[in-house]
C-alpha cells in the first residue's frame, strides 16, 4: 500500500523545473498544489502490467525502474531513474489504456506525483507548464532513441562503460542482477566483463 508523505519538500521539483524555465509565485503555488508526494518501499510497485498508468512520478530520493518480463521470465529493464530524474509510462499515461510495462522501487523512494487530470490543469492555468513538459518529453524520447540505438549498434562492453558514464551514481546502489538486465546481458557475462577490466586496470609490474 502506498503512503503519503505529507511533509515532503517540493524544492527539489522547482529546482529541477525551473532550470529550463524561471517560474513566478503564482507557478510555484500551482506545483505546490498539483504534486502529491508518496514513498514506495523497495520492490514495491508503481505501476503492474495491465494496469493505466495515472502518475506522472518525480524522484526525490530513491531509484526506480520500468521493466517488461518476457515470456521465459526474463526481465528487460527499459528504464532507470532516481533523483531529479522522471518516470512513468507515457503511452498508458496520456491514452489512458492498460500499460505493458511494471515500474517498481529498487529501494526505499520518495516521488511527487503528478495526475493526468491535474497536469492538464496546470497547462490550462499556467500555459509555461505546456512548455516545460514537452522539453521534458523532448528530451526523454531523445534519451530514450539514444538508448536504442546503443543497444543495436554497440557491444556490451560500450553498453557498459556508457552505464558507467551516465550512472557513476548507481553502481553501487544496484545489484549485478538489476545492471545485467539494464545492459541486456547475463549476470554471468558481466561477472566475466567486470573482471577482465578489473584486471587490465591493474598496473603491471615492471
Amino acid at each position: 500500500m502506498k503512503e503519503t508523505l505529507s511533509h515532503t519538500s517540493i524544492e527539489p521539483l522547482l529546482e529541477h523545473l525551473t532550470k529550463s524555465f524561471p517560474l513566478n509565485e503564482k507557478e510555484k503555488e500551482l506545483v505546490r498544489e498539483k504534486f502529491h508526494s508518496r514513498l514506495f518501499r523497495k520492490r514495491q510497485f508503481v505501476l503492474q502490467e495491465g494496469d493505466v498508468c495515472t502518475q506522472f512520478n518525480f524522484i526525490v530520493r530513491g531509484c526506480l525502474r520500468s521493466y517488461k518480463i518476457d515470456e521465459k521470465g526474463n526481465v528487460h529493464i527499459l528504464q532507470l531513474a532516481a533523483e531529479n530524474n522522471w518516470i512513468n509510462d507515457l503511452g498508458s499515461f496520456h491514452h489512458v489504456k492498460p500499460s505493458a510495462l511494471n515500474i517498481d522501487a529498487l529501494e526505499d523512494t520518495v516521488v511527487l506525483q503528478i495526475s493526468r487530470d491535474d497536469l492538464i490543469s496546470l497547462y490550462i492555468n499556467a500555459p509555461k507548464f505546456d512548455r516545460i513538459f514537452r522539453v521534458l518529453i523532448e528530451n526523454g524520447f531523445i534519451h530514450l532513441q539514444e538508448r536504442l540505438l546503443q543497444n543495436i549498434s554497440s557491444t556490451a562492453e560500450e553498453r557498459y562503460q556508457s552505464f558507467l558514464d551516465l550512472y557513476p551514481h548507481l553502481i553501487n546502489r544496484l545489484s549485478q542482477v538489476q545492471i545485467a538486465a539494464f545492459l541486456g546481458v547475463t549476470p554471468e557475462f558481466l561477472s566475466r566483463l567486470r573482471n577482465i577490466r578489473s584486471k587490465s586496470a591493474k598496473p603491471t609490474k615492471s
